[in-house]
C-alpha cells in the first residue's frame, strides 16, 4: 500500500502455518481465512458468470458484473468481519461484498430474475437494491455516489450515539466526479467521522476514460484536501485489500475518514447493456486478464501449501453445483404477490 475438502484442507493449513518457508500472514489474518475466502471468490465468480448468462436468455434483465473486482471487495470484507463491528455500504457492482457477507447464491438469483423471497427489496428495486439490516448492509439504490452521504450519515449517526461502529462506503471512480462526493468526504473530515472511502478504480466511468474525469493518476490524492489520509493499493491483490482495510478501520475509530483506491480490472461491460468493445482496447482487457484473481488468488495458496489443487477443483465444483441449484430454485419460484405492492412504504 503507498499513500496517495475439510479435514484435508485443515491438515494443509497446519502444515503451512509452521512451515519455516510460509511468509507471515498480516495482522488478524489466520490461514483459514485465506482458504474460506477463496471459496467465496470462486463461488462469486460462478454466481456472477451465471447471472450474465442468464441475461443473455432473457431471464435476468440488467447486471453489473463484478468480475475482476473481486478480490478489491473481499479483502476489504475480510477486514470488515474480522474487526467485526462494521456497518457496509456497497454499491451496484458489489456482489462479492454482498455474498461474503452471508448473501446465498439461491437469495442473488432471485434478486436477479425479480422473484418472490427476494432479500433487498421483495423484488421491487433493481437487482440487490434496498437493505440487508440483518447483514448490516444498505444499498438503496443505484445513483452514482448516493451512498456517500448516506454512509456519511449513518457515520454521524454512529458518532452521536457514541456507538463503536465503522461506517464502509465503497463506490466507483466515477462517483468520485460526482458532487456528493466532495459534500461527503467534506463532511466527514470536519466532523471526523468514524468512515472508510473505498474506491473501486478500474479507471472508466462507464465508457468514460479516468483521464477524461480527472486530472490527476490517483483519486486517492484528493484525501489530502479534506484533511485526511488517502493511500493506493492494487486492487487486485487481495492480501493487501485486507492489510489497507484493516488500518483504514482502525484509523476511523480512533481518529476518523480515510481514503483506499483499489486500482482494479473490470473485465466485462458497464452493464449487460454496454457494449465495451466500442471504447476498450482488446488487447488491454485480454492482458488485465492475466491479473484475474480468480486465477492468481487460489494458485498463491497453492504456492503457500494452504490448498492443493485438487482442493481448489472441488471448490469449483461445490460452486457450480451451488448456482446450479440456485438457477432452478430461482427459475421454478413465483414473482412476487402483487397485492404486497404497498408494504412497507406507509406505516
Amino acid at each position: 500500500m503507498t499513500q496517495a475438502n475439510a479435514t484435508d484442507a485443515d491438515s494443509a493449513i497446519a502444515i503451512a502455518q509452521t512451515s519455516p518457508d510460509a511468509p507471515p500472514l498480516p495482522d488478524g489474518l489466520a490461514a483459514a481465512d485465506l482458504v474460506e475466502v477463496c471459496r467465496q471468490l470462486i463461488m462469486v465468480r460462478t454466481v456472477d458468470e451465471r447471472i450474465w448468462m442468464m441475461n443473455r436468455q432473457g431471464k435476468v434483465p440488467i447486471a453489473a458484473s463484478a468480475q475482476g473486482h473481486e478480490a478489491a471487495q473481499l479483502g476489504s470484507l475480510l477486514a470488515a468481519r474480522k474487526d467485526g463491528d462494521c456497518f457496509l455500504f456497497p454499491y451496484y457492482r458489489d456482489l462479492a461484498v454482498k455474498m461474503a457477507a452471508g448473501l446465498t447464491p439461491r437469495q442473488v438469483m432471485l434478486s436477479f430474475m425479480g422473484k418472490d423471497g427476494e432479500p433487498y427489496s421483495g423484488a421491487r428495486q433493481f437487482p440487490l437494491q434496498g437493505a440487508d439490516l440483518p447483514r448490516k448492509i444498505i444499498q438503496i439504490s443505484n445513483v452514482v455516489a448516493a451512498s456517500l452521504t448516506q454512509s456519511v450519515g449513518y457515520a454521524l449517526g454512529c458518532k452521536m450515539l457514541g456507538d463503536d461502529t465503522v461506517t464502509l462506503c465503497w463506490f466507483g471512480d466515477g462517483a468520485s466526479s460526482q458532487g456528493e462526493t466532495h459534500e461527503a468526504m467534506n463532511f466527514a473530515s470536519i466532523h471526523q467521522l468514524p468512515i472508510l472511502f473505498i474506491c473501486e478504480n478500474n479507471r472508466f466511468a462507464i465508457s468514460t476514460p479516468q483521464s477524461s474525469q480527472m486530472a490527476i493518476g490517483d483519486v486517492a490524492a484528493r484525501a489530502d484536501s479534506y484533511g485526511f489520509p488517502g493511500f493506493v493499493v492494487d486492487g487486485m491483490d487481495l492480501i493487501a485489500c485486507y492489510e489497507a482495510a484493516r488500518q483504514g478501520i482502525d484509523h476511523a475509530r480512533r481518529v476518523g475518514p480515510s481514503l483506499v483506491e483499489m486500482k482494479c480490472e473490470r473485465f466485462m461491460p458497464h452493464t449487460t447493456d454496454d457494449d465495451d468493445r466500442r471504447y476498450r482496447d482488446r488487447d488491454a482487457v485480454d492482458a488485465a486478464r492475466r491479473l484475474d484473481p480468480v486465477a492468481t488468488f487460489p494458485a498463491l495458496l497453492v504456492e503457500r501449501g494452504l490448498l492443493t489443487p485438487e482442493q481448489v477443483d472441488e471448490f469449483r465444483a461445490e460452486a457450480q453445483q451451488q448456482v446450479n441449484d440456485a438457477t432452478d430454485y430461482a427459475d421454478a419460484a413465483p414473482p412476487p404477490d402483487a397485492s404486497t405492492i404497498y408494504d412497507n412504504l406507509y406505516a
